[in-house]
């Protein structure tokens, strides 16, 4: 008997093909969250905060990829706080960790992507399967926005021109001080003359130093005191010539750019110090009413003693904050971030220009939410249900009951008041919302009837206003529209 080959019979081919493609997507979907039938150790970790992470995100020690977040929960501790708590998933060949190892939530990338990175501790206990990271053993992280939000633009424009003035001073001008030093020859020169002139008699240098004498006794009596300016000025001095090279050094030759730059800066100032002055002298009324709460202002500056000495702890509770904030700042990749961020901001801002009018003037984005919670605010037992009303169209050729051959202009029934045809179409597929550009309006649903008897197509005519905040109150129990 001929037996068939199963590479002949199309239907197992096609059977084993699925089966593989099957397996294939499950793998492949299933990534992830880790390959079926691969020991992990599992881990639960807890935080403060779960700082955006989400199950998928990746567990790092140091810079290499160990693990993945599978679980994302929050826990009320028996004290009334709130944390997270997190489920990972780490290669099992890491098992145990040491038990004093660490967790701290690190931005990935610089448009918050983040993940859960692990520090090894040093403690000879090892942390077994399931075991639990405990809270203390965290650090909560320090996010851009906060690290950044003291900084308006106007305040990062101010320091980057700063910097530039501060460059231009300080560059480096080693061949101007040469020339300095040599353009003193003449000096010497011209000296010869000069002390001529102080030997003549005529000069009375002998008066001047009468005058010094007299001025000697004067200050005799303070004359120890005058000894310990000089001590103290041999201190100062010592500290000037320990840092005399480069730095006084470089300070001085570059003071001619820098005295050259305040020329040029110092008169750029003026309306600044013209405005303060129409400032202070504006503020005048105000300084004079507060002289009369002196006593009031007096109260509170003591009263805020206390709130001072408990400063001390909040400052002391900031100190790890600072350090990740200089940390942070310390980053080379921060600073290319924030670049980043300044590029997107740029690429971002005509979008969001023209489309906030359209909820800063015309309050649609409100009208939206508002109006579709209210929709589906009715019900009853099954669920709810959402009211809706249907309008036929006009009778007439072109009219929207079917296909059309052009807009309908015209024809068919009258309408009940004027007695004439109102078949006519008219939409407005692009409404102004007060976008820049567009006239100052918000068209969409506040379009109103005009008599002209022909079609229309595009922006009605005049200006429909900038009120969307009327609203219809239908009684109780059904939804709420706005006009």
């Amino acid at each position: 008997m001929r037996r068939n080959s199963i590479a002949a019979n199309p239907i197992l081919i096609g059977a084993a093909t699925a089966l593989v493609v099957m397996v294939a997507v499950f793998l492949s979907y299933n990534a992830n969250t880790g390959l079926p039938f691969v020991p992990t150790y599992n881990l639960t970790v807890q935080l403060p905060s779960a700082a955006n992470l989400v199950v998928g995100n990746e567990v790092r020690i140091g810079a290499n990829r160990v693990g993945i977040v599978s679980a994302v929960k929050a826990k009320r501790l028996p004290n009334g706080t709130t944390i997270a708590e997190l489920g990972v998933k780490i290669e099992d060949r890491l098992r145990p960790l040491p038990k004093d190892t660490t967790t701290l939530v690190r931005s990935k990338s610089a448009l918050g992507l983040k993940y859960l990175e692990l520090t090894r501790g040093t403690s000879s206990e090892g942390l077994d399967q399931d075991a639990t990271i405990p809270i203390d053993q965290s650090s909560e992280p320090v996010e851009f926005d906060e690290a950044f939000s003291w900084a308006d633009e106007p305040t990062r424009k101010a320091q980057q021109r700063q910097l530039v003035g501060i460059g231009d001073a300080l560059a480096g001008r080693g061949q101007d001080l040469n020339t300095t030093i040599a353009g003193l020859a003449p000096l010497l020169d011209q000296l010869r003359p000069v002390a001529d002139n102080l030997a003549d008699p005529n000069t009375k240098l002998s008066g001047l130093i009468q005058g010094l004498g007299r001025f000697t006794g004067e200050v005799a009596p303070v004359a120890e005191d005058q000894a310990q300016l000089f001590v103290n000025l041999d201190s100062t001095f010592s500290a000037f010539a320990s840092v005399a090279r480069p730095y006084l050094q470089d300070a001085i030759t570059e003071w001619p750019v820098l005295e050259q730059t305040l020329t040029d800066e110092l008169p750029k100032q003026r309306p600044f110090l013209r405005h303060s002055t129409q400032l202070f002298a504006a503020l005048r009324p105000g300084t004079r009413a507060l002289a009369g709460q002196s006593t009031a202002i007096a109260n509170a500056l003591e009263l805020s003693g206390p709130a001072l000495k408990q400063s001390i702890t909040l400052n002391q509770r900031l100190r790890p904050t600072l350090k990740e904030l200089e940390a942070t700042a310390s980053e080379p990749l921060v600073q290319l971030g924030v670049r980043d961020l300044r590029s997107t901001a740029g690429i971002l801002n005509p979008l969001l220009a023209f489309v906030t009018p359209a909820q800063t003037v015309c309050n649609y984005g409100s009208i939206l939410l508002r109006n579709g919670a209210s929709f589906f605010s009715v019900g009853d037992s099954i669920g709810t249900a959402g009211r809706f009303q249907i309008l036929v169209a006009a009778d007439g050729p072109n009219n929207e009951n079917g296909p059309a051959a052009a807009p309908a202009n015209g024809g068919g029934r009258l309408s009940n008041e004027s007695k004439r045809p109102y078949n006519f179409l008219r939409t407005n597929p692009y409404p102004n919302t007060a976008a820049p550009g567009q006239e100052r309006e918000c068209e969409a649903g506040n379009e109103k009837p005009f008599p002209i008897e022909k079609s229309l197509i595009g922006n009605f005519p005049g200006n429909q206003g900038t009120n969307t905040d009327l609203k219809t109150t239908i009684p109780t129990g059904q939804v709420e529209v706005a006009k």
